[in-house]
């Protein structure tokens, strides 16, 4: 059984300008979560990065993984960006199966009510990304944010509407999708190469590859910037090692291409990159070492007043 974190009595963020961008706590990913995602991450490969440890990995190599939302008020909207594994869903995998956390709990905690959020953003159409959109009610799985528009790539909609899906693909686009779409919420938007601004502060970033219509997310306040990665980078160890691939990548050399073009374009930059699966400390700046990169942690900072 996965360790949950502790019950919340702070939400960690990072402020962005005048944006603070929440990090909402789902749970932390068993130890062989990272041999199984990220096969080629050994501990041998691991042990060429000292800087990894000691928040990214432990002692004997293994990759430290979590699953988390980010959450941040901009424009006038609250907008959530990625929805995790969800509750009492029915899981292939048993460390997401039938999972029973406090998410809603910190999402409140952190002044997102469901009834209050704007905004759904969904880098991919993945199981551990989209699990919040809906909630048990009445015997059915019903929209988690009852007002919220949910946004997700027709790329990557359009991929998934069109190939064989096994099982427990379908039971997740049944419980955790379908009931979003069905009830009107669900936002087709298309993405060019050179990306597309949303509303006032949010850009999304096309990065194919893990899945075809796979999304990163710019947000904007001012001159500052940061990015949420989605799958398109799933640990530090593939800043340090960008050909690193995820054993459920879609376009493995695709997904390789659109991981070290997002790095070249943050690296040495201010830009605060944050990871949808990256445990504490979650957030850093992109630098360049050698012919790859490596990440400069960025700790949480306390949420401004109000």
């Amino acid at each position: 059984m996965p360790h949950l974190p502790e019950p919340p009595t702070h939400t960690p963020g990072w402020t962005v300008g005048d944006l603070h961008i929440h990090r909402i706590d789902e749970t932390a990913l068993p130890p062989e979560t990272g041999p199984w995602l990220l096969p080629a991450a050994t501990p041998e490969l691991v042990a060429q990065t000292p800087w990894l440890r000691p928040d990214f990995v432990t002692g004997p190599g293994t990759l430290r993984l979590a699953s988390h939302s980010f959450a941040v008020r901009i424009g006038g909207l609250r907008v959530v960006v990625d929805t995790g594994i969800g509750n009492g869903k029915p899981r292939a995998n048993p460390a997401w199966n039938d999972l029973n956390t406090d998410y809603l709990t910190r999402l409140e905690a952190a002044g997102f009510p469901p009834d209050a959020v704007d905004l759904v953003l969904l880098t991919h159409l993945h199981t551990d990304h989209v699990g919040w959109n809906t909630r048990a009610q009445g015997g059915a799985w019903r929209p988690t944010f009852p007002r919220a528009r949910y946004v997700t790539a027709r790329a990557e909609w359009e991929h998934w509407a069109g190939v064989q899906m096994d099982g427990a693909r379908r039971q997740m686009f049944r419980d955790s999708v379908h009931p979003v779409a069905d009830a009107g919420q669900l936002d087709l938007v298309d993405v060019p190469a050179t990306g597309r601004a949303l509303t006032e502060g949010i850009r999304l970033l096309p990065t194919p590859g893990h899945t075809p219509g796979h999304l990163a997310v710019e947000l904007r306040s001012g001159s500052a910037t940061a990015v949420i990665t989605g799958d398109c980078i799933h640990h530090p160890v593939q800043l340090a090692h960008p050909a690193v691939e995820s054993c459920v990548d879609v376009d493995p050399e695709r997904a390789r291409s659109s991981r070290r073009r997002l790095l070249d374009t943050l690296a040495d930059t201010d830009t605060l990159l944050l990871g949808t699966h990256f445990p504490p400390p979650t957030a850093g700046l992109v630098r360049r070492e050698g012919a790859a990169y490596r990440l400069a942690p960025v700790p949480p900072s306390p949420a401004p007043p109000g």
